[in-house]
């Protein structure tokens, strides 16, 4: 193997939303992955890449009422079935070390979040940008639905407060947004997160670091076996299954 093929970086693009959940969790569980991937024989550089998805794109900007309000209406629970699910994403965030402050977040429309992150990836301050968002959303009881407080929040991570207030009035970059949600819909994404590894390889959901890592792992081999070894290790596989058939009979 060469230098040129063990500096081979993995591309991984994650479609998530903001306002999500089990987005800040699976992002936790997906960078314990990459550590531990990290630590392999086939190590190589991940290179992550964040999308737009709108879990509801219909949200108010200011929307008057709990979390657990919010989760009844959209789902068609009572509100107290809607806690106990609430309280039961709160536990297993903490886990992964995220303290989810329900009673402080703000519940809102997240599409000038979105617009944020595309204007951070052109500046190379993406995926500071979307750990910040997060933050404020999940722990700090922050707004990221007001263009004042996503400009004081962008700022933070060293982007200019006059310019994202000038994209979000201007709408500059909501064509990105759509894109990647049409993108989204051709992948026939209808949940996140989601994780597509290079390019062809998709993770749904957040996973235990585990799987991330042997994914990783899987893609590398991949990456290193020819057309020819991958035909004959596709046909030994249907010949031993064949056999475990047989012998069941």
């Amino acid at each position: 193997m060469n230098d040129t093929t063990r500096n081979d970086t993995v591309k991984v693009d994650v479609w998530s939303d903001i306002a999500c959940p089990w987005c800040y969790i699976g992002k936790r569980k997906f960078e314990a992955g990459v550590a531990a991937f990290a630590a392999t024989d086939s190590a190589r550089p991940v290179e992550v890449e964040y999308h737009s998805f709108e879990l509801s794109p219909d949200t108010p900007v200011d929307f008057e009422g709990s979390e657990a309000e919010f989760l009844a209406q959209h789902r068609g629970l009572p509100v107290q079935q809607a806690q106990q699910m609430i309280d039961q994403v709160a536990g297993i965030a903490a886990q992964v070390g995220l303290q989810y402050d329900y009673d402080a977040l703000h519940h809102t429309n997240t599409v000038k979040a979105h617009q944020v992150i595309h204007l951070a990836k052109q500046q190379g301050k993406q995926l500071e940008m979307v750990e910040r968002l997060f933050a404020a959303y999940f722990e700090r009881g922050e707004h990221v639905g007001q263009d004042a407080s996503l400009a004081d929040l962008a700022a933070e991570v060293g982007l200019d407060r006059d310019e994202v207030l000038t994209t979000l009035r201007d709408d500059a970059q909501l064509a990105a947004v759509r894109a990647d949600q049409a993108q989204a819909q051709q992948y026939g994404i209808n949940g996140v997160p989601f994780f597509v590894i290079d390019g062809k390889y998709g993770v749904s959901g957040a996973q235990d670091p585990s799987a991330f890592e042997q994914v990783l792992t899987q893609v590398v081999a991949l990456r290193e076996t020819t057309p020819a070894e991958l035909a004959d290790a596709e046909q030994r596989a249907a010949e031993d299954a064949a056999a475990d058939a047989e012998a069941t009979r």
